[in-house]
């Protein structure tokens, strides 16, 4: 059976504190939940500490003091460290605990955790997002969601904080599967904002007056609506991370060749992006392509009029 989640009785465990995680804990917490947290980065965490959350020194302490340990972490060596290892969340777990894995991460990887956490009574989510930090921020995200239907539907209040659209994808693995799906819709999109904005630039347009006529029609998406604004102002701070970006590019390339599918546009869109990341800007938000994509014709986006 599963448990009764709810703000005010279950405690709550969150692993992860960046540039995501800041705002999704922090959305619990105001939704009444208590929070223990844990960041490589102590000071990262500190603004959830300002909102009550208590500190703990390692993954495997943050299970033990809480019914339901959250993580989003960066890549998959991190999310095995932290939920796997000798002082990750589930050595520190009890029998009907449960682990929610939020990072973007190996399909198999979120599998594999299934797998050892119900050997011990653990239950096991994989929640991958998406929506960047504008979606953090504002409680917005899309959750694809993977694990126990009863167990996923018991975490509708923390769902309900967290996110707007809430889907249960299927078993173990398919929430990372379905994020694979929306990161290969990203790839090549993110492509053809960039190279639209550079064309409109070179031909001489206004481009905040061309993006009031395409930005409502068919050419219209999320990305170019929230990253095109950021594109034009130079402001190329991350909502998500270049480096992660690859490694998402990466994962969904693996799986695709485990399946036997090629997928060019994906493979085209991995390697300007590990161009990207050469220039120095692995550290960027992703719209950065832009700046990759400028250089190959030569126009320095930055120092345009």
């Amino acid at each position: 059976m599963a448990p009764t989640i709810a703000p005010g009785t279950t405690k709550i465990g969150w692993i992860g504190t960046g540039v995501m995680g800041s705002s999704m804990c922090g959305h619990l917490i105001e939704a009444g939940f208590s929070a223990t947290v844990y960041s490589r980065t102590p000071s990262k965490a500190q603004g959830l500490i300002d909102k009550g959350a208590t500190w703990a020194d390692s993954p495997k302490a943050v299970a033990a003091a809480s019914d339901v340990v959250f993580s989003i972490v960066g890549f998959p060596a991190d999310v095995r460290e932290v939920l796997l290892s000798e002082n990750g969340a589930l050595a520190g777990s009890k029998s009907g605990n449960i682990l929610v894995d939020m990072t973007t991460s190996d399909p198999s990887l979120a599998v594999e955790v299934a797998e050892a956490a119900k050997a011990k009574g653990v239950a096991s989510v994989d929640a991958p997002v998406s929506g960047g930090d504008v979606g953090a921020k504002n409680g917005t995200l899309s959750i694809m969601i993977g694990g126990e239907k009863d167990i996923v539907a018991a975490l509708q209040p923390c769902w309900d904080a967290m996110g707007k659209t809430i889907v249960h994808q299927g078993g173990p693995g398919c929430g990372q599967h379905t994020k694979m799906v929306n990161q290969i819709l990203i790839a090549t999109n993110m492509i053809g904002i960039c190279e639209a904005l550079l064309y409109g630039h070179k031909a001489g347009l206004d481009l905040p007056t061309v993006m009031e006529s395409v930005g409502s029609g068919a050419a219209g998406s999320w990305s170019l609506a929230n990253l095109g604004p950021r594109i034009m102002d130079n402001n190329f701070d991350p909502g998500f991370f270049v480096e992660h970006f690859i490694k998402d590019m990466g994962i969904a390339l693996d799986e695709s060749k485990a399946m036997g599918l090629s997928l060019p546009g994906l493979a085209l869109s991995h390697q300007l992006y590990l161009a990207l990341q050469a220039q120095g800007h692995g550290r960027d938000g992703t719209h950065a392509l832009a700046l990759a994509l400028s250089s190959l014709s030569g126009v320095d986006w930055k120092a345009r009029s």
